[in-house]
């Protein structure tokens, strides 16, 4: 695999995604969980969704239980949380382990990656972001804690943008 356009994944209604079908636009891949701290993320993605999805900005997010246990749900109750407390219209996709030997293979991938500010290895919490080009290939990778809407990850994807 040679970029993020290479793989597949379920999306949270369980149909095959293609991540191909994202050539030519900027991804923001998250994963993200319902019972966490940094669970409020899920409105500043969602305005950076809507702030750029006209530029050509996609946000992905991939619920993950890996950390705390914080995303026990179904996948049904976690779509119906994300929409009716944060109003998320971004894809959202299953359940994935993002860590170890059951990580999904995209973040298998992406964490393999050397990035800046966060380089490679593990992810070390819920709401890790990974910045993807138009082309595929991982431009950069931000802490979990890191604002989404902060200065470091808006310049980033403005970049992606242009």
């Amino acid at each position: 695999m040679t970029n993020v356009h290479d793989f597949h994944a379920k999306t949270i209604d369980g149909k095959d995604s293609d991540l191909a079908s994202y050539d030519g636009k900027a991804l923001l891949i998250v994963n993200v969980a319902s019972r966490c701290g940094l669970t409020p993320q899920y409105e500043k993605l969602e305005a950076l969704y809507r702030r750029y999805e006209g530029r050509g900005l996609v946000v992905l997010g991939f619920p993950c239980n890996q950390f705390g246990a914080q995303e026990p749900g179904t996948e049904a109750e976690i779509k119906t949380f994300c929409s009716t407390k944060y109003d998320v219209t971004f894809p959202m996709f299953a359940k994935v382990d993002v860590n170890g030997s059951t990580a999904h293979p995209l973040f298998a991938f992406l964490t393999a990656q050397a990035t800046k500010p966060e380089g490679a290895g593990k992810i070390s919490w819920n709401f890790g972001k990974f910045l993807v080009g138009k082309d595929g290939h991982v431009l950069a990778r931000f802490a979990p804690t890191e604002d989404p809407t902060s200065a470091t990850v808006t310049s980033a994807i403005e970049s992606a943008l242009s």
